[in-house]
C-alpha cells in the first residue's frame, strides 16, 4: 500500500521506471494485454507496474519486460537499478561502494521533469533549479550542508544547466509557474555580481511564454505558502501518468501522489496566483531590488 506521503528515494525510481516501461512497451506496439499473457502476469500486475502503484518493483519483472520491448543494455541496466532502489530505499545504484554524485533520486526527478507538461513551484528562500544561473547554481552547493568536493560542484551545476533545456525545446517546451518569496530575491548568493545576475535572468526568462514568474511581497502577511516549498508536475492529458507533489527540506525529500492531498497543494497554488502581483509587476520589484544592490 502506498503512503500519502512517502520518501522521494524510492517513489521518484518507481513513477520513473513505470513511464520508462510504458514508453518502451509503446515503442514495441505492444499491447499491456499481450504482456500480461507472454510473462503470465495478471493484467493488474502490469498495469500497477506501469503507474507505478506498487510500492516495489522486482528487478527481475523489471529485466523480463526490458527483454521483452527489446530494451538497449543501458537501458535495460538503469531500469534494473531503479527497481533495486525501490527494494532496498537507499539512494545509490546497485555497485557496492558506488555512490555517485548524480543520485538515483536525481537521476529519475530529472526524467519525470522532462516528461512533465507543467510544473508549478512555490520557492521560499532561493531560486528554483530550472531558473538559476551557473554561478547561482554553484553557490547554493557550496553552501549546502553536505560538504561537495569542487569536482562534485562542477557535475551537479551542469546537470543543473542541462535541465532547464526543457524550457527552451522546440516542441511543446515545459510550462513552468514560479511563486517566489519576496526573500529569494534580497537573499545575497555570494558576491553582488551573482546575485544581480541571477536576478537579471530571472527578470529576463520570465518574458518567455511558457514561463511565468510571481513574487509573494513581505507586505502581503501570511500566505499559503507559509509551510514551506513545494512543487506539481503535471503531466499531459495523454500520458497516463498521475500529477505528483515533490516536498524537500535539509532532512528527506518526499513525493506525494494521493489525489486529495495534490488537490490540497493546487488550491495552495491557486491561492498564491491570486494573492501575488502579476508577472509584470514582478518584473519591476526585480529592477528595483537589482538597484538596491
Amino acid at each position: 500500500m502506498i503512503e500519502d506521503i512517502e520518501s522521494a528515494t524510492p517513489a521518484l525510481c518507481r513513477l520513473q521506471l513505470g513511464a520508462e516501461l510504458r514508453r518502451l512497451r509503446h515503442r514495441a506496439d505492444l499491447k499491456s494485454s499481450q504482456v500480461a499473457r507472454r510473462l503470465r502476469w495478471s493484467p493488474s500486475k502490469l498495469t500497477r507496474v506501469e503507474y507505478g502503484d506498487n510500492a516495489v518493483v522486482e528487478p527481475d519483472d523489471a529485466v523480463m519486460l526490458c527483454d521483452l520491448y527489446g530494451a538497449d543494455p543501458a537501458t535495460r541496466s538503469l531500469l534494473h537499478n531503479y527497481a533495486v532502489v525501490t527494494k532496498t530505499k537507499q539512494n545509490r545504484w546497485e555497485s557496492p561502494g558506488n555512490q555517485p554524485t548524480v543520485q538515483p533520486t536525481l537521476h529519475a526527478f530529472i526524467g519525470l521533469e522532462r516528461s512533465a507538461a507543467a510544473v508549478r513551484c512555490y520557492a521560499s528562500e532561493y531560486v528554483p533549479g530550472l531558473l538559476q544561473t551557473a554561478a547561482y547554481a554553484r553557490e547554493t552547493h557550496r553552501s549546502a550542508p553536505r560538504k561537495f568536493s569542487g569536482e562534485e560542484i562542477e557535475l551537479q551545476v551542469t546537470t543543473r544547466m542541462a535541465r532547464q533545456a526543457v524550457l527552451h525545446r522546440e516542441e511543446s517546451p515545459l510550462e513552468l509557474f514560479a511563486i517566489l518569496n519576496e526573500a529569494v530575491l534580497r537573499r545575497h548568493a555570494g558576491d553582488s555580481a551573482v546575485t544581480r545576475e541571477q536576478l537579471q535572468h530571472l527578470a529576463n526568462i520570465s518574458t518567455l511564454e511558457n514561463v511565468q514568474v510571481q513574487v509573494v511581497p513581505f507586505s502581503l502577511g501570511f500566505h499559503a505558502g507559509m509551510n514551506g516549498p513545494f512543487t506539481i508536475f503535471r503531466f499531459a492529458r495523454a500520458s497516463p501518468s498521475r500529477p505528483i507533489v515533490y516536498l524537500e527540506n535539509m532532512a528527506a525529500n518526499w513525493v506525494v501522489a494521493h489525489e486529495t492531498v495534490i488537490d490540497g497543494y493546487e488550491r495552495a497554488f491557486s491561492d498564491l496566483q491570486v494573492l501575488a502581483p502579476s508577472s509584470r509587476e514582478a518584473r519591476d520589484m526585480i529592477h528595483k531590488v537589482i538597484k538596491e544592490i
